[in-house]
């Protein structure tokens, strides 16, 4: 019979799986989650290997999609002797546990409660968002007793940095902290949509050391970072610049409902930031307010507010919430035409 665990102080669950894998003190079960893949399929990687010796896993490894997956289905295969090693590892990848029927769920219970000492089972959640539902009080309780729930979030800057710089060492290149920083503001703070991006711009540039220029030339940017670019080009006046980036956007098939939450939220933070200078608070602040996780985006943010006022980003995020309601709202609405429409109104009233 599974043994009870206790629940693990928050934000120690990844640290404690780490250190039992070193250890080799596996447990039965686990929940993989968060928006952090690249680290998630790195330590399912090695739970793999702890686990499942090499040409053994067609019997020791054993791979469960969530969609029509039974709690029977789960049970047999959790059940099924290892051979040639010690025990099993069985991956169930996006099978909602708070969704199941109460038939369903009570026999998945019933295999937590009672799980073989040779198995371990990890419910991955990629696609869907692990999201307890605390009405569901038996299985929650299961859960909290028999698994171990892993969360996967995005690094740090302070991981994320040298891990960047690591990576371009490994292919021969050199990246400062200012140009590693400008690389997570463009390309976002997930490992798995930088991994491609520094194989690019590694295989682009031509130097030792890795620059801006390098990152723009090819790096493909996050909405968010474009979204930053183009009202930043507003705020200095430079509206050509801006009609650019946002022609570039929809020719990118970007939806423009997309761009203008995107604006919107952009604005809302330009204006926090004006805020911020006119009671006298600094980039800290903003970290906090936005859980920003770098004081680079914060410092951005401040210089761009120096541009304007509390008054003007007030009045452009209302233009947005109006435009948001009549896209969402009335049928026929010229989308694309209402952004390049609301981006001559920023331009105008800037002036």
């Amino acid at each position: 019979m599974a043994e009870k665990k206790k629940a693990p102080r928050k934000g120690a669950a990844l640290q404690k799986f780490k250190e039992d894998l070193s250890a080799g003190t596996i447990g039965a079960a686990y929940v993989f989650y968060g928006e952090e893949s690249y680290l998630r399929e790195y330590y399912l990687g090695e739970l793999r290997k702890k686990l499942v010796p090499p040409g053994f896993e067609t019997f020791n490894y054993h791979a469960l999609e969530g969609k029509d997956l039974t709690a029977q289905v789960l049970t047999e295969t959790a059940e099924a002797m290892p051979m040639m090693a010690e025990r099993t590892l069985t991956v169930v990848t996006d099978w909602d546990l708070f969704k199941l029927g109460e038939d369903q769920r009570e026999k998945l219970i019933a295999l937590l409660e009672d799980l073989p000492p040779y198995g371990c089972i990890v419910f991955v959640y990629d696609t869907l968002e692990y999201k307890p539902n605390r009405t569901m009080k038996k299985l929650c309780k299961a859960l909290e007793s028999y698994v171990e729930a892993v969360e996967f979030p995005a690094a740090s800057s302070a991981d994320l940095i040298p891990w960047i710089s690591r990576r371009f060492k490994a292919l021969g290149k050199e990246i400062d902290r200012a140009a590693a920083e400008y690389l997570i503001f463009t390309c976002g703070a997930l490992m798995t949509g930088l991994v491609p991006e520094i194989e690019k711009i590694a295989a682009y540039a031509k130097g030792k050391t890795v620059t801006q220029a390098d990152i723009d030339a090819v790096a493909d940017p996050v909405l968010s970072a474009e979204v930053f670019k183009l009202s930043d080009a507003v705020l200095q006046g430079r509206y050509d610049q801006a009609a650019s980036i946002l022609g570039d956007l929809l020719k990118m098939q970007t939806e423009p409902i997309m761009i203008l939450a995107a604006l919107g939220s952009q604005l809302r933070r330009i204006w926090t930031a004006r805020l911020a200078l006119d009671s006298g608070r600094d980039r800290y602040w903003l970290m906090e307010l936005w859980g920003m996780k770098s004081d680079y985006p914060a410092k951005l943010l401040l210089n761009a507010a120096r541009r304007t006022t509390a008054q003007w980003c007030a009045q452009a995020m209302r233009r947005c919430q109006e435009l948001d309601r009549r896209m969402k709202s009335e049928r026929g609405v010229d989308s694309a035409g209402e952004l390049k429409l609301l981006l001559v109104w920023l331009a105008a009233e800037r002036s």
